[in-house]
């Protein structure tokens, strides 16, 4: 609100209020919800009007998937048992 604009208005619990207009005012003492209103700010707020530059979804970086060698195993033979054919790893348990 402009310097020597608007009305400000001080409720008997020492609130103060600042108006622009009348009809902001007689809305106010009538009770009317601002949020149903729909030329008041808050209204526009809550419906997502008027908002010029379009906020652009933050870009998440994924996590990759990476393996890993385990304590006496290295990559490479576990990458060989994982390519060996259920046959042979049946085989080899029934033999241990």
């Amino acid at each position: 609100i402009y310097p020597g604009h608007g009305m400000r208005y001080v409720r008997t619990d020492n609130r103060t209020f600042f108006f622009v207009s009348s009809k902001c005012e007689a809305s106010f003492q009538m009770r009317r919800n601002p949020r149903k209103l729909n030329w008041t700010q808050l209204y526009r707020r809550l419906h997502k009007k008027g908002t010029t530059e379009e906020v652009q979804k933050k870009r998440r970086t994924r996590a990759t998937k990476t393996q890993r060698a385990i304590v006496g195993a290295s990559l490479d033979v576990i990458k060989q048992k994982r390519s060996q054919k259920p046959e042979q790893r049946a085989a080899a348990r029934e033999a241990a």
